[in-house]
């Protein structure tokens, strides 16, 4: 449309020019009068607007959460830790839980073996920890790790991390302890629960190619008593378990326990064997407790070891008071 129309105007300008020169008229004033029509036409005609859709708006897709598995290690000499009480740091952000662990500290190792530890680390802040959080070794013996790692996965408020090392057993024969921590990107460094304290493997490496015979060991025993209701009283009985836990290095054929009473009730009495360094739990025993027996704070109940050797384990206390 536009086209035609400056066709047609060329078109009258180129006639008109014509008739002016056959009429014998100044050059200059036909010129003049050529521009003066050419603006006209022009002004006469609507304004041509050109709009431009605009590009569609690009968002951010979410970076899924990366598989919990370790980088190669950062090197050393690239952090500097600071305090952290630092202005401006993340320290906020520097609060975590243990919540479990695999691998039963004092496990037995053949020199050089491999193994992987993994602990389970609660986000207890308000923060995203992202991956440029770093894992970091803080005390004892590296066993065969790196220095620092980044952390494997990104971890919101209120989300549990499983961390896994990969680690070696020395080539010496002995006890061997290796702590770690967590890291800000600030370079805060934290621990796990009110003492930020750091969370740990402990293994012994022995020469089981040797004629010299290992023995294996119960390397940790507790128990827990937890009642129900935990708080107020039943109209019939408060029930309180004896929630056991024993740890072993390795395999052993045969342990044999006793959970005893403070009123002299010691039937329950339980056994059983493990293949391999074990974490074995038991929540079977109660004590029963009415409302018409006598309220106290004393009574107790207590783990004992009959084999395959004896061991004691102190007595764990509770109070029965219901009004």
């Amino acid at each position: 449309m536009l086209k035609s129309k400056i066709y047609t105007l060329s078109t009258l300008l180129f006639v008109t020019a014509l008739m002016l020169a056959a009429c014998g008229g100044d050059n200059v004033d036909a010129e003049a009068a050529i521009q003066t029509s050419v603006a006209e036409t022009v002004a006469a005609q609507p304004p041509i607007i050109i709009t431009e859709t605009p590009a569609a708006t690009q968002f951010p897709t979410q970076t899924p959460f990366a598989l919990p598995t370790l980088g190669t290690p950062i090197a050393l000499s690239t952090l500097t830790a600071i305090p952290a009480n630092s202005a401006g740091s993340k320290a906020e952000c520097a609060k975590a839980s243990l919540q479990d662990e695999t691998l039963i500290d004092g496990q037995i190792f053949k020199p050089g073996d491999q193994f992987t530890k993994t602990w389970y680390i609660k986000n207890e802040s308000n923060c995203v920890w992202d991956t440029t959080y770093k894992i970091v070794f803080w005390d004892g013996d590296i066993l065969g790790g790196g220095y620092v790692y980044n952390l494997p996965q990104i971890t919101g408020p209120g989300q549990t991390l499983p961390i896994s090392l990969v680690l070696t057993a020395p080539t010496t024969p002995g006890v061997y302890h290796s702590e770690w921590k967590l890291q800000t990107p600030d370079n805060v460094n934290y621990g796990v629960g009110v003492y930020q304290s750091a969370f740990y493997t402990e293994i012994e490496v022995a020469n089981l190619t040797t004629t010299t015979a290992i023995t294996y060991d119960i390397v940790d025993a507790s128990l827990v008593i937890t009642r129900d209701p935990p708080a107020g009283c039943q109209p019939a009985n408060m029930i309180y378990t004896a929630n056991v836990t024993i740890e072993t290095n390795g395999p052993m054929k045969f342990i044999k326990y006793q959970v005893r009473q403070q009123d002299g009730n010691n039937d329950y009495v339980k056994s059983f064997s493990v293949k391999e360094a074990t974490k074995y739990t038991d929540s079977e025993h109660v004590w029963k407790l009415g409302r018409a027996a006598s309220q106290n704070s004393n009574r107790w109940m207590q783990l004992v070891i009959l084999e395959p050797f004896y061991r004691e384990y102190p007595k764990v206390g509770f109070e029965f008071y219901c009004p």
